[in-house]
């Protein structure tokens, strides 16, 4: 049998976060419900099917009832939300290791164009986006944002930690981490103003310098963003960028990188 695409879990989670449904005045056919609609959200990222061609026979509406759903729950803030509860939960079981953190970036064409896209040097100067992940330890990813793909990645370092949201520790009283204390880099990186950006927030930075050091020495401490970098991938509808707005993309590429936190409890556990 096949599992479910909204786990018992993840939907514990996610169930409280969506704002109340809006009165009907006139009437009307009656809303599909929030957990099929983002088990069709979810079946969309993962199969990489056009929104319209969603089975019908899945019982989750219709795959524009789908992508107002997405959308909708992106200007409610929801996977903003959901990703912060879920570090918490990962926090409170000793399950985050903000002793270091590993970021990179992968582009991916943006055929149809839009903010946040620009020409690919490597793809012929083709449209595309970068997406930066920032990921702990343990290769849970607390930071993502996104940038045209013309742009430089370690441009984006700063920008990429800040999206690291506060999380709450344990301990009543205690402040909210939201800083890693180390992080190793390549040497795409290696500038006196991304050095700069890091010791402003605390963190130490470890970045192989150009003629100096190699960066395969790094390579035992940096991997961890690799993997999730091919998890993200696995989900066949964003290894093409086709939303032209760029906070449906970003909540495209949110809601994977939040559901990766019941493997990681698994993985850590």
């Amino acid at each position: 049998m096949a599992k479910p695409l909204v786990s018992d879990d993840l939907w514990a989670a996610i169930a409280p976060l969506p704002p109340p449904e809006r009165p009907r005045r006139n009437g009307g056919r009656k809303p599909v419900s929030d957990r099929p609609a983002l088990a069709g959200i979810l079946f969309v990222l993962i199969s990489g099917i056009p929104w319209e061609r969603l089975p019908a026979e899945m019982g989750c509406g219709s795959g524009l009832t789908c992508w107002r759903q997405l959308r909708d729950w992106q200007a409610a803030g929801v996977w903003s939300r959901l990703h912060l509860v879920l570090l918490e939960r990962l926090h409170g079981a000793d399950k985050l290791d903000w002793t270091r953190a590993s970021l990179d970036s992968a582009s991916v064409p943006a055929k149809r164009g839009g903010a946040a896209t620009g020409p690919n040097p490597p793809d012929r100067g083709k449209p595309g986006t970068k997406r930066h992940i920032v990921v702990d330890g343990h290769g849970t990813p607390p930071g993502l944002t996104l940038s045209p793909a013309s742009r430089n990645g370690s441009e984006m370092l700063a920008a990429t930690l800040d999206a690291i949201p506060p999380v709450r520790r344990r301990k009543p009283g205690g402040r909210p981490r939201c800083r890693p204390g180390r992080l190793p880099a390549d040497k795409s990186y290696n500038h006196r103003f991304r050095r700069d950006e890091c010791r402003r927030r605390g963190i130490v930075a470890r970045i192989a310098r150009r003629g100096v050091e190699d960066s395969s020495r790094l390579g035992r401490h940096r991997w961890k963003v690799e993997p999730m970098l091919a998890w993200m991938v696995r989900f066949r509808r964003l290894t093409i960028r086709h939303e032209r707005r760029e906070h449906i993309h970003l909540a495209c590429n949110a809601l994977p990188a939040s559901i990766i936190w019941p493997r990681q409890t698994r993985r850590s556990g």
